[in-house]
């Protein structure tokens, strides 16, 4: 990692001098490597113009540079210009003819231009005479996953990494088509065995951690990310990957020690400010969720997740004024995300928009009518606003959506009784009781009164000696 940083400090410092001498009217003369440099970072940082640019000129001073000329290809590629990309292939075989990078960028071409059956034909025709024969079979296995046919996408993919155990791209794109046929089981098998053969591939320990993650496996696959950290002690992934193993086993102070180690590696994303906001949520502690949550927002303004952490944590602090303008944003970001739909409902009915309020909830309860507490929710504000036969309805409806969930019945107890429907209410109890007889206490918080929960008591009594 330290290494990865070193070399794209190196290159933006390149690209600043040149950037600079394009300002004074002159691009300078620089050698082959130095273009190559520059015109790699402006491609990682997805600045197609410029890397373009630079093609440009590098060219003018070195027309016969083949590194040059596929690089400008990779840039081509970005910017769907086909076309041109492919005349320069043809002007580059010319000098190197036997280069398996052409016929590489070649295939990869046809693939984005959704010709797979040609480009897995060109790449059948380079492999003989490839001498990385692991890259070939690698670029099959991804064009095959494109089309979609990821039993070839394994086969090829597998032959690949016996070719070359140490082929990263290969081992973690096997593990994406394994994963897609829910074959985790033969994920496990194949990445134990490779293990074996090569023991200190952390990439490998790696694969294995998140196969077993995927199983629920949470010791095995933390004894697996612990492997990779014992192998190369920079591999941030591995401790972000652990931390979140914690995160699922409810340890969340454990985890932020993980998540900070990220950090520690220059590895700020926006996951991992994200995944640090919300252990500090879980842990009550919200101002300091609120900070990494904005971090995690400003690291990526579309992280509509963050912004909807936010929103919760404010609403926990009793703020919910503050909080509906944060749901709405991560709103704008996941119109679709009925959680986020829920929230805002929840919020605006604290600040008294009932009308906001009770539209929020019919756009959660189209988006998921199986979620109960949307219905509760919804069925409440009627409620509490008096309106019993539209709470009643609700409730019903809710019923009718998931007809095992015992606290919407439990629920329609009480709106029944406060409606004086007491028959009908008896017989939803029934249901309750039968459904979960443990949660019947709840009925006890809408009814105050000792005598009223005395004569529920006498009830369920009855119901309990049956």
């Amino acid at each position: 990692m330290a290494r990865q940083n070193k070399r794209q400090s190196d290159d933006r410092e390149l690209a600043r001098k040149f950037e600079e001498l394009l300002k004074e009217g002159t691009p300078g003369f620089f050698d082959v490597s130095v273009y190559e440099s520059i015109i790699q970072y402006y491609l990682e940082g997805a600045k197609f113009r410029k890397a373009h640019r630079t093609c440009e000129i590098a060219m003018e001073q070195h027309p016969y540079a083949v590194e040059v000329m596929l690089l400008k290809v990779q840039v081509l590629m970005q910017m769907t210009q086909f076309e041109e990309a492919l005349e320069l292939l043809d002007k580059a075989q010319l000098y190197q003819p036997n280069d398996t990078d052409i016929q590489l960028l070649r295939a990869n071409i046809l693939a984005q231009q959704d010709d797979f059956e040609g480009a897995i034909e060109l790449l059948q025709e380079v492999l003989d005479l490839a001498e990385e024969k692991d890259e070939i079979h690698y670029h099959m296995g991804v064009i095959y996953q494109d089309m979609g046919n990821f039993e070839e996408s394994i086969s090829h993919l597998k032959l690949a990494i016996i070719i070359n155990p140490k082929h990263e791209d290969a081992i973690y794109e096997l593990s994406y088509s394994l994963e897609v046929l829910d074959r985790l089981e033969e994920s496990i098998d194949f990445f134990t065995q490779l293990i074996e053969e090569e023991p200190y591939s952390h990439f490998a320990w790696f694969c294995l951690g998140v196969s077993y993650f995927k199983q629920g496996k949470l010791e095995e696959a933390m004894n697996a990310y612990e492997f990779v950290v014992a192998i190369n002690d920079k591999y941030s992934s591995a401790y972000y990957n652990i931390g979140e193993c914690y995160v699922y086993k409810n340890e969340y102070e454990k985890a932020l020690e993980y998540f900070f180690q990220t950090l520690e590696m220059d590895d700020k994303t926006a996951d991992v400010f994200y995944n640090i906001g919300f252990c500090y949520e879980h842990l009550g502690l919200h101002p300091k969720a609120i900070e990494f949550y904005r971090k995690a927002s400003k690291a990526d303004a579309y992280f509509h997740e963050a912004y909807y952490g936010i929103g919760k944590c404010l609403d926990a602090q009793d703020k919910a004024f503050e909080s509906i303008h944060f749901f709405k944003r991560a709103l704008k970001l996941d119109e679709a995300n009925a959680d986020y739909w829920l929230a805002k409902a929840n919020a605006e009915y604290k600040t008294g928009n009932l009308v906001s309020c009770l539209e929020a909830f019919e756009e959660a309860c189209v988006l998921e009518p199986t979620n109960p507490e949307v219905w509760k929710n919804w069925s409440f504000v009627h409620y509490e606003s008096g309106d019993m036969d539209k709470a009643v309805d609700l409730i019903h409806a809710g019923i009718d959506e998931i007809p095992g969930n015992a606290d919407l019945y439990y629920r329609a107890v009480v709106y029944l009784i406060t409606a004086g429907k007491y028959k009908e209410a008896f017989n939803y109890l029934e249901n309750a009781l039968t459904l979960d007889f443990d949660s019947h206490t709840v009925l006890y918080e809408f009814f105050p009164k000792l005598e009223t929960q005395k004569a529920l008591f006498r009830i369920i009594d009855q119901y309990r000696n049956k």
